[in-house]
């Protein structure tokens, strides 16, 4: 089992197109924050965990969704984010998110574990055992 994390949110007037859908990049800014909350749920709100493992932090190098259901304005949604996979220096995290049970959008992202590089500024490194360890949920 993989560790998992679920906000609840409303859909708010400011996120949606003028037909009062919800336009599609909201849905990237939500699964960012269930990252940024997932990491919280490891037991490290991101900056402590950063300074924790001496990392420079975690860029998104891929993410995709597929859009099944619309949400719209005064919806009451559920995102769960949760752990898919853990590489040596990378990790993908996939992001549920429903409507009265019912599954309107599925995404996925890849981050990579990188620290300070004197010369490129970024490299990836290996993800620490202890944070390895939290997201697997051992």
């Amino acid at each position: 089992m993989m560790l998992s994390n679920t906000l609840k949110r409303r859909v708010e007037w400011g996120d949606c197109d003028p037909a009062g859908i919800v336009f599609n990049p909201q849905f990237f800014r939500w699964f960012d924050h269930g990252t940024s909350m997932l990491y919280e749920a490891a037991g490290w709100p991101k900056q402590e965990m950063l300074a924790k493992f001496g990392a420079a932090g975690c860029p998104l190098v891929d993410t995709r969704a597929t859009f099944k259901a619309p949400c719209s304005y005064g919806d009451d949604i559920e995102i769960t984010t949760e752990v898919a996979e853990v590489k040596d220096r990378s990790f993908d995290i996939r992001h549920t998110l429903t409507k009265n049970g019912k599954v309107c959008v599925e995404g996925v992202e890849t981050r990579v574990w990188t620290v300070k590089d004197p010369e490129r500024g970024l490299k990836s490194a290996p993800i620490p055992e202890e944070l390895v360890r939290r997201f697997r949920a051992e």
